[in-house]
This record gives structure tokens, C-alpha cells and sequence, in this order.
């Protein structure tokens, strides 16, 4: 076992991977954490699909790559608000027109890219974390410090401003830049993960550990902590399997995350299906009582 265990170690690309794999897995629990108690995971969704005309006008100039992603999941969540803001149109289907036209758009420019370069660029879409180099290895750290720098001084505003934005606001907490500094964190850890999923697979990765830690544990850092250590754990263990019996990484790592979660909601000890058959919806969620000390 402890072999089979060191064996991928002696390849470069398998350590830079699993550097990979293990930043990815912390950065998307955490964030993620904040779009599944806020509802919001459609809109993880828009942005992942919404960062490919970045990437694709970056290529063409011979850019990175990370920045032209960047750039084109802000200016989406900036239409998203736009549209929400500007027409009767809901939040929903403003993310649902924005994502699938950026979508449309980065499809487009991929096959003008590779009809003229003769060159895969599939990977943005599913990924290909075996062929990380050094410096996206770099460039994943440095967004990961970022970002999670950012969630621990803004913990608590972030905290109540994704439970109570009205209560948020009351009590004089810039709520507009608090959203659109909640959408720069999901569009930088969409950035970060392309690498080891693509954008068609990252929204698993940013929900599924947040939400099988939500099955288990009351608080939402709970929720981050353990969340981290499932999204750590699945995306190790998911490069592990594709090493051993030749499978995409990307589609492993989400394998391995979703049967967490197909576990902890038939066994947790507190919403279990088999564990605890009676419906838990009169108790009141841990996450809305660590709102309610916080306001106190």
C-alpha cells in the first residue's frame, strides 16, 4: 500500500498535479460554501462557462491565460447585475442568458483557434491537470493565498451578508461591494480550477464538498473546514485512480466528490436518509444560529 502510494511521487507532472489537485480542492469547498448556503449555485455555474471568450481571446493574443479568464467572469457577473438591475428580469434568468451566450461565444472563438493553429484546446473545457507546469502551479498558489487571505478578514461581513442582506445593509455594510467581491472570489477560484476540471465540471467541485459538509456539520466555518478536507481528500484520491487505472483526471476527481456526498445524505447522523428517516425541517440550521450570535 504505502508502494502504491509513493510510485506516482517519483514523476514531476504527478507532484505538480497533486500540488494542483490539493490548492483546487481547498479554494473551491471554501468559497463554494458561501454559493450553496446563498442559493447561488447557478451562478458558479454562469461564471465557469462565462470565462471561455477570456481564455480564448488570451490564447489568440498570446496572453495568460488565468488573466484573460478573469476579465471575462467579471464583465459576466457585471451583465448578470446589469440586466437584473436595468429590466424586470430575474437574477436566474439574467445568469442563464449571460452564461449561455459567453458560453456560445467561447465555443465559437475555440474552433476559429483550432481550424486555424491545429491545436486541442478541449482542456479548457474538461481539463488537464496532468499537464500543469510550474508556473500555473504558481499562478494557482498565488489566487488560492488570495483568495482565502480575503475570506478570513472578511469572514464575518461575508457571513451576513449571505444570510440577511437586507439586515446587512441596515447595519451600514457596503452590501453592493460585498457582492461584487463575492463574485471576483467565485470568478478567481473558476480560474484557478480550470486546470484540474475545465469549466464544464468545475460547478461540482465548488458545491458538492460544501454541500456533503453541510449534511454533517452545523457552523458554516465548519462547513469550510470539513469542506476543505473533502474537496482535498476527493481530488488526491481522484488523481490516485486516474494514475492507477487510466481515467480522466477531471471526471475522477468529481467521481470521487459526488460519492461523498451520495454517503453523507443517506448515512449523516442528523439529515441521513436511513439514519434519520423524520424530516428535520422544523430544526433550526447551525448556520442560521451562528447568524443569529453574530447579530447579537
Amino acid at each position: 500500500m504505502l508502494e502504491a502510494l509513493i510510485e506516482p511521487l517519483q514523476y514531476g507532472f504527478m507532484q505538480r498535479s497533486l500540488i494542483i489537485a490539493i490548492l483546487v480542492g481547498l479554494l473551491c469547498a471554501v468559497v463554494g460554501s458561501y454559493l450553496m448556503v446563498q442559493r447561488l449555485a447557478l451562478l458558479g455555474d454562469a461564471i465557469g462557462h462565462s470565462v471561455l471568450p477570456g481564455l480564448a481571446i488570451a490564447f489568440m493574443l498570446g496572453t495568460n491565460i488565468f488573466v484573460g479568464a478573469f476579465i471575462a467572469g467579471v464583465v459576466s457577473t457585471m451583465a448578470i447585475a446589469w440586466i437584473r438591475t436595468r429590466s424586470p428580469i430575474k437574477e436566474d434568468a439574467a445568469m442563464g442568458i449571460v452564461f449561455s451566450a459567453f458560453f456560445a461565444l467561447g465555443i465559437t472563438l475555440i474552433t476559429l483557434i483550432q481550424k486555424d493553429n491545429k491545436i486541442d484546446l478541449n482542456h479548457f473545457l474538461f481539463g488537464n491537470i496532468l499537464g500543469v507546469t510550474i508556473e500555473e502551479v504558481r499562478d494557482t498558489a498565488i489566487i488560492a493565498a488570495i483568495v482565502l487571505l480575503v475570506v478570513f478578514l472578511l469572514y464575518k461581513q461575508l457571513l451576513f451578508y449571505t444570510f440577511d442582506p437586507l439586515g446587512a445593509q441596515a447595519a451600514g455594510l457596503p452590501v453592493n461591494l460585498l457582492n461584487f467581491g463575492l463574485m471576483v472570489l467565485i470568478a478567481l477560484t473558476i480560474v484557478a480550477s480550470m486546470k484540474a476540471v475545465g469549466v464544464i465540471l468545475v460547478l461540482s467541485l465548488l458545491i458538492t464538498p460544501g454541500a456533503t459538509a453541510y449534511l454533517l456539520v452545523k457552523r458554516l466555518h465548519q462547513v469550510m473546514i470539513l469542506g476543505a478536507g473533502i474537496g482535498i481528500f476527493s481530488s488526491i484520491s481522484g488523481m490516485y485512480l486516474s494514475y492507477f487505472f487510466n481515467l480522466p483526471s477531471g471526471p475522477a476527481i468529481v467521481l470521487v466528490a459526488s460519492g461523498l456526498f451520495l454517503l453523507a445524505l443517506l448515512f449523516s447522523p442528523s439529515y441521513g436518509i436511513f439514519t434519520q428517516p423524520k424530516s428535520n425541517s422544523k430544526q433550526l440550521p447551525g448556520v442560521w444560529r451562528e447568524l443569529k450570535q453574530l447579530i447579537r
